[in-house]
């Protein structure tokens, strides 16, 4: 298994078990909150400034930050119809072991 497809499983398993925040608004909130666990950006995000914040906000409060390269499937594990730049979980679910091993 792929480091992508392992954190796609993540988004899928804290959708289905616990609580995500989806989107770039929902997501800085989340992690200016310090009540994200994680976040996930997509690597084909354009223009890149729309997600250039959340890496020094993610370093400063102490939260994993990942990349996924597709905002298609990041979308499709958030379980939307449409791409999305960005998701935080927010509450683990069943997902929490593998957030801690990543």
């Amino acid at each position: 298994m792929t480091k992508t497809e392992e954190i796609l499983e993540i988004v899928e398993a804290s959708r289905e078990t616990g609580k995500i925040r989806k989107g770039v608004n929902e997501t800085t909130k989340a992690v200016e909150r310090g009540i994200a666990k994680l976040v996930v950006l997509a690597e084909d995000t354009s223009p890149a400034e729309i997600l250039m914040h959340l890496q020094p906000l993610c370093d400063e409060k102490k939260i994993k930050l990942v990349k996924v390269p597709s905002k298609s499937e990041l979308g499709r594990a958030a379980g939307l119809q449409v791409p999305t730049a960005s998701i935080a979980v927010v509450e683990a679910g069943e997902a929490r072991a593998k957030i801690e091993s990543l």
